[in-house]
């Protein structure tokens, strides 16, 4: 039986319900993050939890618990389904209240945490590369939808996909309002230019993925030169190398952008030194999911 646990308490997957009068679904009025455990490890969970508070705290939404009790529901839920290897999904919404918008009718904010297997990626997707495509939507600017909060309004990211994927592509590939590359409908995006890691930074519109930093970690530990820069459709045209970054995609090659072969057309050897050291280094680092004599 599949375990998920819902404001306090854990329930069988069938029984796992909020109000239809939650402003998380009446408005996506909310925050979440996806996380990844590996072989009895948890990655880089406190980065995703203190990303998980920032987004609320940006929007006035108050997390119901400690960072530190928030950490020990996500492991208890990954024990409760003896999952060592998984995928975690958090999601804190505004909660329960009327059907206006104004926050006040919610008294308390509404808690889920899902684990479940994580679906691997086919290998031949990390061998091949994808296929990105521009998509004619626009990544909304700081000022209108802050891009930096992981909030549940994400329609934006799904009329992303919906567009890439019509055109028949494998991901999209969303600019800001500016025409600057900002990243795809659900992870960062790196270009390597003349030996060189080049990826957007903040201020044009992106998310600062987990993954993101880790790469860029990985980058300066291995000599390669690495660094923020703004990026037109031009430089990604030209680039040596194209891949993505996400916590379920990992390290993801690109082959091809709007028909324009990148490279070789096939993954270069930067992005697969990359993605031999991160597979690497979550086999390594982590927060155990065993016990430790904390519970909340």
């Amino acid at each position: 039986m599949a375990w998920v646990f819902v404001d306090g308490d854990f329930v069988s997957k069938e029984e796992a319900k909020l109000s239809v009068y939650d402003h998380g679904l009446l408005y996506g009025d909310g925050v979440f993050e996806g996380i990844r455990a590996y072989e009895g490890k948890v990655f880089r969970l406190r980065e995703h939890m203190e990303r998980l508070y920032a987004s609320a705290h940006a929007i006035l939404l108050e997390v119901p618990y400690s960072l530190e009790d928030f950490e020990e529901i996500v492991l208890e839920t990954l024990r409760r389904n003896e999952l060592a290897t998984g995928y975690i999904r958090i999601v804190v919404t505004r909660g329960r209240g009327d059907l206006g918008l104004d926050p006040r009718s919610c008294p308390r904010a509404s808690v889920v945490v899902i684990a479940e297997p994580l679906a691997l990626f086919p290998k031949e997707l990390y061998e091949k590369g994808i296929r990105l495509f521009t998509v004619a939507v626009r990544r909304p600017r700081q000022d209108i939808l802050p891009p930096q909060v992981k909030s549940l309004n994400y329609l934006n990211n799904v009329y992303a996909k919906v567009q890439a994927r019509r055109a028949g592509y494998d991901e999209a590939l969303l600019l800001n309002t500016e025409g600057y590359v900002t990243e795809g409908s659900g992870e960062n995006i790196f270009v390597v230019k003349d030996g060189a890691l080049l990826t957007p930074p903040p201020w044009v519109g992106i998310l600062k993925g987990i993954t993101r930093a880790a790469v860029l970690e990985l980058a300066k530990e291995r000599g390669i030169p690495a660094r923020e820069e703004v990026l037109t459709l031009t430089d990604v045209y030209t680039a040596d190398e194209v891949f993505l970054t996400g916590t379920a995609a990992e390290i993801v090659p690109v082959v091809e952008v709007d028909g324009r072969t990148i490279g070789a057309g096939k993954p270069g050897p930067i992005t697969g030194e990359l993605l031999e050291a991160f597979r690497a280094l979550t086999r390594t680092e982590g927060v155990p999911i065993a016990p430790s004599g904390r519970r909340v």
